[in-house]
């Protein structure tokens, strides 16, 4: 799509406006730089409504500055910003306002423990007090409780208890504070290991651990060995550090006026929520997430290695599961919220929410798709308007998941079916079939099959092209003159891989 014809869409639909009129409004469109421009075409015919959502939900919640981002296939291909950083001083918001991004830290903070675990400085199943002595005289909820676990730490399930909103004022608390914590004696809700319950200690001691094992504060340590070299050199950790007119200040939405929440020093708990950061810096490590999908030969990249990138984005502990018309299930990764729903797709992302702002960042490793939003309003609820942004653009732009690569077997066994076809005349000694295959199902039993749904398609013109639903399995389409079949195989483990399974089925 062109800029002209984004230049006519916001003609037939205009942003919505802010509560206040003179708010200047911020937006940035790239043309695409990777190879499918048709997804992206696509994907640009629901911009127009992105911004009116996100102008909604800034408008019905009072958020004083918004910013936003929309990804796909690894690139920031739309952002935008309106409103206000700086209430007081009128300074617009823009995708380059530094806003403090609360707990989305989390996961930065965890992609820091998995590199020293691939350099081999640490093992996720060590003892957490074997970095942390002061956990040693932990007392334990049970005598028959294991003992607090790095991964245990990393996935919420080191039994300590739920602590927002407790957790969040302790952002500024020195080292020294946190140990004496440590020491003094902590209070369980359960035993290490059997549950998730969402625990901001547990990344504070994370960052403690980064500390001790690396040699550098953890915050030199992700700057140095994440932040630098993915290319997000304005993403800082004080405060103070801010550029002039480019730090969001926070503020809480109180007896119909906004109050200004101060800011918290960056201090010992800074490894669960203290990052502050742009829409144009973070898309960045949005981009490296995005690039774990999918698994691959390529070179890799030396700040993480993808398959640690898929290990941080996989459903270790479960966490709930939610009603409704679509069930989701939802889960934790190592610094990383995860959930599928009812249709089989995946988010992964992580919410933040401090006093004076909130935010929340997901991406559909299936679809390429990702959203990033901000605002500075205490615990603004960014996940919401994320959700309906995804829902938006799939629903309007039909955006389909990005097909994985045929494999060669998998192409080759298709060939080798379509020999086969129309009535399986020499299935039996083509050698394609593996044992199980023929006492399973007779090559009589299916060609009944086979001749009832040509009945029903009339006669086949056409081979559809093959869809992997993994290097081992996968369907195609016989295009008939009423009607179409959906051929689904899958391989055996063993080399070279057989045909285990066949089914023809109407497509409907």
């Amino acid at each position: 799509m062109t800029m002209k014809s984004i230049c006519f869409l916001f003609l037939l639909f205009p942003p919505m406006a802010n509560a206040q009129s003179s708010v200047p409004v911020v937006t940035t469109y790239q043309p695409p730089t990777f190879a499918d421009a048709d997804r992206l075409a696509k994907l640009s015919a629901t911009f127009p409504l992105v911004e009116k959502l996100f102008h909604e939900q800034a408008k019905r919640n009072h958020y004083p500055g918004t910013a936003f981002g929309i990804m796909l296939d690894g690139k920031l291909v739309y952002s935008g910003a309106f409103g206000y950083a700086d209430m007081a001083k009128k300074t617009p918001a823009t995708t380059q306002s530094l806003f403090r991004v609360a707990s989305m830290t989390k996961s930065i903070t965890a992609m820091a423990i998995l590199k020293l675990r691939d350099s081999g400085k640490l093992r996720l199943d060590d003892p957490a007090e074997q970095y942390i002595p002061e956990l040693k005289t932990h007392k334990y909820l049970t005598t028959d409780a294991p003992r607090i676990t790095v991964r245990n730490l990393l996935t919420h399930s080191a039994g300590f208890p739920e602590d927002n909103p407790w957790g969040d004022r302790q952002l500024a608390d020195s080292d020294a504070d946190l140990l004496a914590l440590i020491k003094n004696g902590l209070s369980n809700a359960n035993a290490p290991g059997e549950t998730y319950e969402y625990s901001n200690l547990g990344f504070a001691m994370l960052g403690r651990i980064i500390t001790v094992v690396s040699g550098k504060s953890y915050q030199q340590y992700i700057t140095d060995e994440i932040l630098k070299p993915l290319g997000m050199t304005h993403t800082i950790w004080n405060y103070a550090d801010a550029p002039a007119g480019k730090l969001a200040l926070g503020h809480r939405w109180l007896d119909g006026q906004w109050i200004d929440e101060p800011l918290l020093a960056d201090g010992s708990w800074g490894a669960m929520g203290g990052l502050i950061t742009s829409i144009e810096d973070f898309s960045k490590y949005v981009a490296f997430q995005q690039d774990a999908w999918p698994p691959r030969s390529d070179a890799d990249n030396p700040v993480l290695k993808r398959s640690s990138r898929r290990e941080m984005q996989h459903p270790w502990m479960f966490s709930n599961l939610s009603a409704g018309t679509c069930p989701v299930t939802s889960a934790y990764g190592y610094g990383l919220g995860w959930g599928r729903n009812c249709t089989g797709r995946v988010t992964v992302g992580h919410s933040g929410g401090l006093p004076g702002f909130g935010s929340q960042w997901r991406i559909l490793p299936d679809y390429g798709l990702g959203v990033i939003s901000f605002a500075n309003l205490t615990y603004a609820n960014m996940g919401q308007v994320n959700q309906a942004v995804i829902d938006t653009i799939l629903s309007v732009s039909k955006l389909q998941p990005r097909q994985l690569p045929v494999s060669p077997i998998l192409a080759q066994r298709k060939a080798d079916l379509v020999k086969q076809l129309p009535n399986l005349a020499s299935a039996e000694i083509s050698g394609i079939f593996a044992e199980n295959f023929f006492p399973d199902k007779s090559v009589t039993t299916r060609r009944k099959v086979l001749d009832n749904l040509y009945a029903k398609t009339g006669k086949i013109s056409r081979v559809g092209e093959l869809q992997s639903e993994n290097q081992l399995r996968g369907h195609f389409l016989l295009y008939g003159e009423r009607g179409n079949i959906d051929v689904f195989f899958t391989l055996t483990p063993e080399t070279p891989a057989l045909i285990q399974q066949l089914d023809f089925r109407e497509a409907k």
